[in-house]
């Protein structure tokens, strides 16, 4: 009897455990009208408050894909320039409740989940979001370029602010090798003809 008592309240306990991980901050509302189609595919990772998963890394981007059972693949890739290596994760999220909300749970590691709580996001053309985690400790300014207006970033640090969070230790993730290379024009060399034609 005992022994199925202490199972009991080691379930119990596990089960508290995994739910607190999935929760989120007492200020966080998910978005409604969340659309996963218009959220799939590459984000930048513009912003974050750290954690030792991601310490170090620049050129962090986030891509996520249809899973077969209806779950979400998620890929995240960052890059290491200590080592001058890229580092990758692959992970999986579901949603918590309705798939018009954006609150999703995402797992890199077997049965354990953690909350992906969509804050804020651009609703007109899903260009950024404003993601949380299970509490006030994560949190992640994403867009789908490698930047953002600074006029974008203000309003989500205030919203995170708002909701918080201290957006003072945001670390501003550097993005360089993700920019988008200048064009540069091929000049044509003069050829000797070209070059007697214009003498006259």
């Amino acid at each position: 009897m005992m022994l199925r008592r202490l199972c009991a309240c080691a379930a119990l306990s596990i089960s508290l455990l995994l739910a607190g991980c999935t929760g989120m901050p007492e200020k966080v509302e998910p978005v409604q009208g969340f659309e996963l189609n218009r959220y799939l595919g590459t984000w930048y990772e513009i912003a974050r408050l750290d954690h030792s998963f991601e310490s170090g890394l620049t050129d962090v981007t986030a891509t996520y894909t249809l899973r077969d059972d209806g779950g979400v693949k998620v890929i995240n890739r960052g890059y290491n320039p200590e080592t001058g290596e890229w580092k990758e994760a692959e992970g999986k999220a579901y949603f918590v409740e309705e798939p018009d909300m954006g609150y999703l749970k995402v797992s890199f590691f077997g049965p354990f989940y953690g909350a992906y709580v969509i804050a804020d996001l651009d609703k007109d053309g899903y260009q950024y979001s404003l993601v949380s985690g299970p509490d006030t400790s994560y949190l992640w300014i994403l867009s789908r370029k490698p930047y953002l207006e600074v006029s974008t970033t203000q309003y989500l640090e205030e919203k995170a602010q708002f909701l918080g969070f201290d957006s003072e230790s945001l670390i501003w993730v550097d993005q360089q090798q993700n920019m988008p290379k200048p064009v540069v024009e091929e000049l044509k060399p003069v050829t000797e003809s070209s070059g007697s034609a214009q003498i006259q």
